[in-house]
């Protein structure tokens, strides 16, 4: 075995230097060693067994350290481009921010502040990093126009960008904004439109108000079936392929708000409705729809099914991979047992909920209070008087899931409480909420 301080100069042979010559008689190499099993070796020298297991185990430790390089191959991955939401609260729990070159979406019930946040990271994008970017902002509106005075409001309003001065201070003339009526023009814009204007200006957020108005309008109105819904899946499919093609390509953030509804508990599997000749499909449902079966499938709607059709006269699956129980851990509510809020659902399904990174819910709650009575109120009075009234609403904000951050956790415990100011979303501490009851 002449080969072995040829290849590892520094090993150590006086521990074995009663092996070595018997080794080297039999002509066995580095090489042989590290291939024959040591049984084999062992009746070819006739060594000890357990001896040569030791040698070779010394040999492939020197190996190994010989190959250990001195530093890393490759650096460690920095940490992700994030614009701020204008507020350390929310940022810390977001993980510094809304990413780069992902979508994010934020999802809540009307009133919750979604469209205060996406106005917010309109503004925030255009300040220096790390708050910022540096960059323009595209706004896209499906319902209502670019609240401008909003803008404004929270220009003179908020902390944050008082601290610039006028030449780097965010600017309205830097929003670009356009709104979508239909799901034609919303496709159109977004295809086309969007990437020359990315070619031709410096944006680093793409924002969609909301996502779900148009897809509503145009696949859930009275009369459609599953073959509708079947074409709706595949084209939020193809919607989340674009978005995350433009946010990788561009390195920019898309951001995008979702409407909720209520979730009711199905004590019973739903009959599905058999299909209709006499319903008429809309054009952007037929376009995407694919060639008829030869055997007819229930009606179902496709978002709404986990990932595959399941067999009616099987047995059903197991509980714990129903959708009831595992839309718990990505819609945003129900993975508390013990709330005591009403459960909602992000619209669009599950379907729509694998084309996003990072999901954010925004969850509201009424404070109640009643009227202050200068005098005792009599039992013929108005009982009207007694009863509670709505004093103002609490808002929290939680992580679902996200690609650069870890999620928030069960229930609220875990959320950031905020509230909507003239400057914008900002964070309550929650000590100084408590001192203040």
């Amino acid at each position: 075995m002449t080969d072995l301080l040829q290849i590892l100069p520094s090993f150590p042979l006086r521990p074995f230097a009663a092996l070595i010559p018997t080794i080297e008689h039999n002509a066995l190499t580095t090489t042989d060693l590290l291939t024959l099993h040591p049984a084999d070796i062992a009746k070819q020298t006739r060594l000890p067994i357990l001896d040569l297991k030791r040698l070779i185990a010394a040999v492939q430790a020197s190996l190994c350290a010989d190959i250990t390089p001195q530093q890393p191959l490759l650096d460690p991955d920095p940490p992700p481009s994030v614009i701020s939401t204008l507020d350390d609260g929310l940022d810390a729990a977001l993980g510094g921010g809304v990413p780069v070159g992902a979508v994010t979406e934020i999802t809540g019930e009307s009133g919750a502040g979604k469209t205060q946040a996406l106005l917010s990271l309109c503004l925030a994008v255009q300040l220096p990093p790390p708050q910022g970017l540096g960059r323009q902002a595209l706004y896209i509106s499906t319902e209502a126009a670019l609240a401008t005075s909003r803008l404004a409001q929270m220009l003179n309003a908020n902390p944050i960008l008082q601290q610039y001065d006028e030449d780097a201070c965010p600017s309205l003339d830097a929003i670009h904004s356009a709104v979508t009526p239909d799901l034609e023009t919303q496709d159109h814009i977004l295809e086309f439109q969007v990437p020359v204007l990315l070619s031709r200006h410096d944006i680093g957020v793409v924002i969609l108000d909301s996502v779900a108005a148009n897809y509503r309008a145009e696949f859930e109105r009275q009369g459609s079936h599953g073959s509708n819904m079947a074409a709706r899946s595949a084209e939020l499919v193809r919607l989340g392929a674009l978005l995350r093609d433009l946010a990788r390509r561009h390195g920019l953030a898309v951001v995008v708000a979702n409407q909720v509804a209520d979730r009711f508990s199905s004590s019973a599997p739903r009959q599905p409705a058999p299909r209709s000749s006499g319903v008429q499909e809309s054009p952007l449902a037929s376009r995407s729809m694919p060639p008829p079966p030869s055997m007819n499938l229930p009606s179902t709607p496709s978002s709404s099914i986990p990932f595959a059709l399941q067999d009616p006269d099987g047995p059903p699956p197991p509980p714990a991979l129903m959708l009831d129980h595992q839309q718990r851990w990505f819609t945003g509510w129900g993975d508390d047992p013990h709330a005591s809020y009403s459960l909602k659902t992000p619209s669009l399904g599950l379907v729509w909920s694998t084309q996003i990174a990072c999901r954010i819910a925004l969850f509201k709650r009424p404070v109640y209070g009643r009227y202050r009575q200068a005098a005792p109120i009599d039992a013929d009075d108005d009982s009207d008087l007694l009863a509670p009234t709505l004093k103002g609403w609490r808002r929290w904000m939680k992580v679902v899931f996200a690609s650069h951050t870890a999620p928030t956790g069960q229930g609220l415990d875990g959320a950031v409480e905020f509230e909507v100011t003239m400057g914008g979303l900002k964070s309550v501490d929650v000590k100084k909420a408590k001192n203040k009851q």
